[in-house]
């Protein structure tokens, strides 16, 4: 059974095929804004003193309410570009395994999936440690700790509203290499140069480069020859998985044994993952739709 977020970027992709342009990264770039909100609505409930029950029992009929609305105005039916649904089954992949899948597909899909775990990581980074970081490692002051974080959310959801136009004018791999090398060259400078100022930006530039990394890589997955749309995306959805849950142990155990600091180079170390790999991503535009 397909996750929630899967079957949201099966469709939103069904939906770029139609329209006929880049717009995944505009999709996924709501994701952020449902970060800060999530986050406003929390110190919200907090500065309330509202019971736990209330506050998650609010958001949830709140929402759900968004949800149900939203689906009526969902694409109906299957999609006219393709005879099968947009998601794949297990069994489904297992037999596309079976029947033979070339060489070449399968490397695709395992270096797609190593660019959307950098994404992941790279993003994990900020969202799971930053805070920490700046205020213990680094001594900021209670209300600047939370800055890298911030940054790293706010940048990440500028760079995806600019993903769309550049990718549709340099292609998914040059948006990917230029992030990337942002990414990795803003954070190693705000590791090898520890202040708070710099580390907030270091941050930032990790969201800004990484923030069309996920959405490129499943958009390519779901275009591979040789697999029926949905199975590569499939496939890097779920793998992306490991990404955000090896990324946090594995950097809180070189905080244990190291430092914190040293735990953080896995940002600049994915990102340049990405860069060495982003040659699997397409170097065209998107075809439009009246083509």
């Amino acid at each position: 059974m397909p996750s929630p977020l899967h079957a949201q970027n099966a469709h939103g992709l069904r939906v770029q095929r139609r329209y006929g342009r880049s717009i995944i990264n505009s999709f996924h770039a709501i994701w952020s804004i449902g970060a800060v909100i999530g986050g406003v609505m929390a110190a919200g409930a907090i500065a309330l003193q509202l019971p736990l029950a209330v506050h998650l029992g609010t958001s949830t009929a709140v929402f759900a309410t968004v949800a149900l609305v939203a689906l009526r105005f969902c694409l109906r039916g299957r999609d006219d570009e393709t005879e099968a649904d947009a998601v794949a089954e297990p069994q489904e992949i297992s037999g596309a395994v079976r029947r033979g899948v070339p060489a070449r597909t399968i490397i695709a899909v395992i270096a797609l999936t190593l660019i959307a775990m950098a994404g992941a990581i790279a993003e994990d980074a900020g969202n799971s440690w930053a805070t920490l970081y700046l205020g213990d490692s680094l001594g900021a002051a209670a209300a600047v700790a939370p800055l890298g974080f911030i940054a790293l959310v706010g940048a990440q959801f500028v760079g995806r509203l600019l993903g769309d136009p550049m990718t549709d004018r340099f292609g998914q791999r040059a948006v990917a290499r230029v992030g990337g090398l942002i990414a990795a060259v803003g954070m190693t400078l705000a590791l090898l140069f520890p202040s708070v100022p710099g580390t907030i930006l270091g941050f930032a530039a990790v969201g800004f480069g990484i923030a069309t990394l996920i959405p490129a890589a499943m958009h390519a997955a779901d275009e591979l020859p040789g697999l029926r749309p949905g199975v590569g995306l499939t496939v890097v959805s779920w793998l992306l998985r490991l990404g955000f849950l090896l990324s946090p142990p594995f950097v809180g155990w070189l905080a244990e044994t190291q430092s914190l600091r040293v735990g953080l180079v896995v940002a600049p170390v994915a990102a340049l993952v990405a860069v060495l790999l982003a040659g699997f991503l397409d170097a065209r535009r998107p075809r439009n739709a009246s083509d």
